[in-house]
This record gives C-alpha cells, sequence and structure tokens, in this order.
C-alpha cells in the first residue's frame, strides 16, 4: 500500500484504474477505512481512476497530531490529488466524507468534477451527543463501543443475511486510533454547513439509505435545501453504508452520477482542457495552444470543449477504448499527422501491444492491408518501434 506524506503525517491510499481516465476521489465514512470502496472500485476501474484514502487514525493512515476540522480534512484531500498530480477530480463522499465534500464545495470547488454525497448532512447528529461519544471513547476505547456503533452503520436487512461482515467491521473498528476517532466526533460536532453552500454552482448528488438512523431521508432533504442544484435517492432496504450493504445499486447510481450521460451543462472549455492534457500530454497542448492566432483559435476552443470535454470526457466508453476506435478511424482515412500522434498518446494512456495489433488488423480486413500496412509502418517509426521491432512491414 502506497503512502504519502501530508504535513509530517503518513497518509495510506491507492491508486486503481487507468491514470488517463477520469479520477475520482473517494472519502469513506468515520469508523471504517477504504476497504469501505472495495466492491466499487472492483465494478469502475475500467471506467475511471480511483483514488481512496484512510482517515487520521483510521486503517494504515497515522494518527491526528492534533484537533481537526472540515477544513483540515478537505486540505488533506486537496494535497493528496496534489501529490498525484491530479488537477481536478470528480468526488464521492459517504457520512463524514460528505462533510469533506462539502469543504471541498467552499474551499477548492475549482478542484471538483461531479460530486456524490451519501448519508450524510449539512449537519449531522447534535454537538452534545458527539462530545458524549467523543470522552466515552476516550475513556472506554473502540475495542469496547464496537459492537455499539458498528450495530448503527447497518440496516436490518444486512444485518440479518451478513453477520460474518457486521462481525467483520467491528474487528476493524477495534484497530482504529481511540484519539483521532474522538477527534473526529468533535469535528462532526462543529461541522454546520447551513447557509454556507449557496454559492455551489454545479449539481450534487446526494443519496442515503431508508434505514439510516444517523442521516436519515430528512437529513438528505435538509442538505438538499442548502445546495440550488441537487437529486437525491433513497435506498429502501439500507442504512448508512450503501457502498457495503448494496454495492451493485450503489454502482449503478454512482455510475450514472459521475458519467457524462448524466444531466449536466455542456462541457466547458476547462473540462476538455484537463482531458486533453492528460490524453495528448501537457505540452503538446500548450504548444498548440500557444501557437493559435486569431484564425484558428475559436477552432482550437471547439475542438477543446467538443472533441475532448464532450467526446472524451463521456465514460460510457473507457480512454484506451476511445484511443482504438480513434486510432482505426484515422488509419483508414490515412490521416498520418494525426496518426502519429495519436500512436503516442495510445501508448501513453496504456493501451497494450496486443490492442494496437488488433486495431490495425481490423483496419486490414474493413479498410484494407495498404491502409493497415502504412499505419504499422508509422507504429514502428514512432511509440511501438522497440515494442514491436524494427523491421520493415510489407504487404
Amino acid at each position: 500500500m502506497p503512502f504519502v506524506d501530508i504535513q509530517g503525517r503518513a497518509v495510506a491510499y491507492r491508486d486503481t484504474g487507468p491514470k488517463s481516465a477520469p479520477a475520482v476521489l473517494l472519502a469513506h465514512p468515520l469508523g471504517m477505512t477504504q476497504a469501505v470502496w472495495d466492491e466499487v472500485i472492483s465494478a469502475l476501474a475500467g471506467r475511471f481512476r480511483l483514488i481512496t484514502w484512510d482517515l487520521p487514525g483510521h486503517g494504515a493512515s497515522a494518527a491526528a497530531a492534533g484537533a481537526l476540522s472540515a477544513d483540515d480534512l478537505a486540505g488533506e484531500a486537496v494535497a493528496l490529488l496534489d501529490a498525484l498530480n491530479i488537477e481536478r477530480a470528480h468526488f464521492v463522499g459517504t457520512s463524514i466524507g460528505g462533510v469533506v465534500g462539502q469543504a471541498l464545495l467552499r474551499r477548492a470547488p475549482q478542484r471538483l468534477g461531479r460530486i456524490a454525497l451519501t448519508n450524510t448532512g449539512a449537519v449531522i447528529g447534535q454537538p452534545d451527543l458527539w462530545h458524549q461519544r467523543a470522552a466515552r471513547v476516550r475513556d472506554e476505547g473502540l475495542a469496547a463501543m464496537a459492537p455499539e456503533l458498528v450495530d448503527r452503520w447497518f440496516g436490518p436487512i444486512f444485518k440479518t443475511a451478513h453477520p460474518a461482515s457486521v462481525s467483520g467491521w467491528q474487528t476493524q473498528l477495534t484497530r482504529g486510533d481511540d484519539e483521532s476517532y474522538a477527534r473526529l466526533c468533535e469535528l462532526l460536532a462543529e461541522a454546520d454547513f447551513r447557509g454556507n453552500l449557496n454559492g455551489v454552482d454545479r449539481c450534487v448528488h446526494l443519496l442515503t439509505g431508508a434505514d439510516d438512523g444517523a442521516t436519515p431521508p430528512d437529513t438528505l432533504s435538509a442538505l438538499a435545501h442548502e445546495l440550488p442544484d441537487s437529486r437525491q435517492t433513497v435506498l429502501d432496504g439500507v442504512g448508512h453504508v450503501p457502498a457495503v450493504e448494496a454495492p451493485e445499486r450503489f454502482v449503478a447510481w454512482l455510475g450514472d452520477a459521475l458519467s457524462a450521460g448524466s444531466t449536466r451543462a455542456p462541457a466547458s472549455y476547462d473540462d476538455g482542457l484537463a482531458i486533453r492534457k492528460s490524453v495528448l500530454g501537457a505540452e503538446h497542448v500548450e504548444r498548440a495552444s500557444n501557437n493559435a492566432t486569431t484564425l484558428d483559435a475559436p477552432f482550437q476552443d471547439m475542438i477543446t470543449r467538443l472533441a475532448w470535454g464532450e467526446l472524451w470526457g463521456n465514460t460510457d466508453l473507457t480512454r484506451p477504448e476511445r484511443s482504438m476506435i480513434t486510432l482505426a478511424v484515422l488509419a483508414a482515412l490515412g490521416r498520418d499527422g494525426e496518426l502519429e500522434l495519436h500512436l503516442e498518446t495510445a501508448k501513453r494512456i496504456g493501451l497494450s501491444e496486443a490492442q494496437l495489433r488488433q486495431t490495425l488488423m481490423h483496419v486490414a480486413i474493413y479498410a484494407g492491408v495498404p491502409a493497415a500496412n502504412h499505419a504499422f509502418k508509422l507504429a514502428k517509426q514512432h511509440a511501438w518501434g522497440q515494442a514491436i521491432g524494427e523491421s520493415d512491414t510489407t504487404a
């Protein structure tokens, strides 16, 4: 498991999926770990780059060094993105993870793409109850309180059907740092976003479980009233942790929330520029932008928004799949300049030799052997020379 140093504290994280895919940052609930996202990652890793991390004193992350605020956790999220050289990411947060998302919406909205918050609220619970829990954890310890706390996480259907999972999460909770958990309880006692989210200018997807006693549908509705543009969903038969209790339904909801096909405004120039840089490389894009004149600047703007923001930004296909389609079209049409660029791009975003070979063999069958032969030659002359071999290709 990799670690990153954030203000002198080791933070454990995972980075799964193609590096060129749209990045998604996921924040887990209080008392749990990034393992809460395991089934989500296995389902979505082909479409997204999924980054998860352990909160202070949770999982493999070091304990908190002092008092914590929602802004502190938001700063930790931004620092993780910086460490991974990610300019912008979609965000998913459950429970206290949703609090992190709200803090990010205030602190660093420019770093966020689409936002999905689950089982959370502008205010969660009552301050005095959080302070009481913090005091009990310091006095009794998580090991003693684990059965009581975990019982609140899951709905009755899950607890009846999956007793081993409930027991396993209890064991996991006992391994957490008592003081860090207590400080996060105190954070939740102070976190209050009422009246502070009016400036949010994007759609926020919200979800909770019908059987969630901690953040019931009324709490979600109250948060929705704070957000100018939000979409609410309630899952029947689910408690506080839908990623664990109903992973298939959760993944279906999340995929819609994060996909370009969901209800949203047209892709902006900034959206397209970020995708264009991640696929083609920042140096190439900056060179193209710097060389633009009054003649072709509107053209550069158009292809950035449409080709990259709308088309490559749509997650119905993975970026390697889009690369294969692009290579086949360019080879079939004999567009050598663009083909050479996209051969370089294909290697950068992780296309395998076998995938490139099959793409160009399709060209041979459907567009003609000479076109495929020429494309193989260009591939060997450029990025794929060492991988495929340096000998000439002849028809």
